[in-house]
This record gives C-alpha cells, sequence and structure tokens, in this order.
C-alpha cells in the first residue's frame, strides 16, 4: 500500500502525538483470530467487526463494559464463549508491530508529549499500554512510559465519540488542535478529525477508508506514516 497525504501547513508541529493503541500499536488482530476457534482470520475479523458495530451503536457512544460488548459479539456472530474468554485470558500476549521499538523513542527524544486513547476497560487498557511500553523500552535509554493514558471506561465514551478524544487533552495539558492522533482504523480518521485534531493513518493492514475525513497522511508503517514528525 503505498503513503498518501493532504496538505499540512510547513511551520505546524503538535505539542503531543496521541495514539491509538490496539491497532495503530499492537498488533490485536491476530490475537483476536487466534482466540478463535478455527485461530483464522475469517472468524477473527467478523468478530471484530461486530464488536465495533455494537460499540459505533451506542447510544452517544455512551460506555458499557468492553468484556460485555466483546463477549455480547462473539455471540452475535455464532462463536462459542471460549472465544472472548481466550481473548480476555491472553490479553497480556498483545504484542507491539515491529517499529514501534524504535519510533516511540524516537520521538520522545524530539520533545512531544506521547498518550493513548484506547477502546477498553481500565484493566486490559492497562495491561495494553504496559506491552506498548515494554516494546518501545528495547530501544529506549530507560524505561519508556506515556505521558498519558485514556481508556474508554475513564472517559465514559467509547471512540469515535468527541467525548472519547477530548478526554485526555486536559490530562495533557493541550488543546485539541495541538495534537497529532494517529490512527489505526478509518473510524478513528474520522473520529479524531471531527474532535478538532490532525490525524495521520498508520493502517497496517489495509483497511478500507470509510468517511470523509482525510488523514494528512497514510501508510501501512509507523515511520512512514510519521515521516515528517520524526
Amino acid at each position: 500500500m503505498s503513503s498518501t497525504a493532504a496538505p499540512i501547513h510547513a511551520d505546524w508541529q503538535p505539542k503531543a502525538i496521541v495514539f491509538d493503541l490496539l491497532t495503530a500499536l499492537l498488533d490485536s488482530w491476530t490475537l483476536w483470530d487466534a482466540s478463535t476457534p478455527s485461530g483464522t482470520s475469517e472468524e477473527g475479523r467478523r468478530w471484530r467487526h461486530r464488536y465495533l458495530e455494537l460499540t459505533f451503536s451506542l447510544p452517544g457512544g455512551s460506555y458499557v463494559p468492553y468484556e460485555d460488548c466483546v463477549r455480547q459479539a462473539a455471540q452475535d456472530v455464532g462463536l462459542p464463549a471460549s472465544a472472548p474468554d481466550a481473548l480476555i485470558r491472553d490479553w497480556a500476549n498483545l504484542k507491539a508491530w515491529p517499529e514501534v521499538a524504535r519510533v516511540l523513542p524516537q520521538l520522545r527524544s524530539k520533545g512531544y508529549k506521547l498518550g493513548v486513547v484506547t477502546n477498553c476497560s481500565v484493566r486490559l487498557g492497562t495491561i495494553a499500554t504496559q506491552c506498548a511500553e515494554a516494546a518501545a523500552s528495547t530501544g529506549a535509554d530507560g524505561r519508556f512510559t506515556f505521558d498519558s493514558t485514556m481508556t474508554a471506561e475513564e472517559s465514559g465514551f467509547y471512540k469515535p465519540t468527541r467525548e472519547a478524544y477530548h478526554a485526555l487533552l486536559s490530562k495533557m495539558g493541550v488543546e485539541a488542535s495541538d495534537v497529532l492522533f494517529v490512527a489505526g482504523s478509518s473510524g478513528d480518521v474520522q473520529g479524531a478529525t471531527d474532535a478538532g485534531m490532525r490525524v495521520v493513518w498508520h493502517n497496517k493492514v489495509g483497511l478500507p477508508k470509510k468517511g470523509s475525513a482525510d488523514p494528512i497522511k497514510e501508510a501501512a508503517a509507523l515511520q512512514d506514516a510519521l515521516s515528517d514528525f520524526l
């Protein structure tokens, strides 16, 4: 997949770079697939697509327990309870995309504040954040940690609702116009744009575009999506 770019003011630099956690930084696709009876992307994608439909249909994007959504989605697509049980049990096995170990420390060295907004519970969000931090620490001088994180449970809202993105701003001490959001999905491209943020899309698995918003740049590798800021 080639990179595409939209115009950006050459002198604009973000004060903070905020990431979607489960697709822009972590390969959650593989874990969802592996949790199904067949261990295939056919079952995993169908299950995850239904989960996204459920969260997108919640009134006002208001949070309901993430684990409940995951279990309901599995039931809706005909998967046994063992699938969500396995996903939640093995959550700590989430792996970062290979370039995370180099890119996050490089961004930190440039002085950006770095944060995460993620659609999950506090418990699972903490585990997933630690997976990303552990990967980044292998390429850092010392232990890497994010400046701020925000789960859907903490904010009370699922992305792509505007409030889900804005909940992190006061914690980071920035305005939406100061933020570059690194999306992992088309929903985040639209949602973060609507929230007043500039967006790049790390489209690792080649998801189709949805909505009217265009990212500043779209690329299949994290360093390429962020090349203007590294």
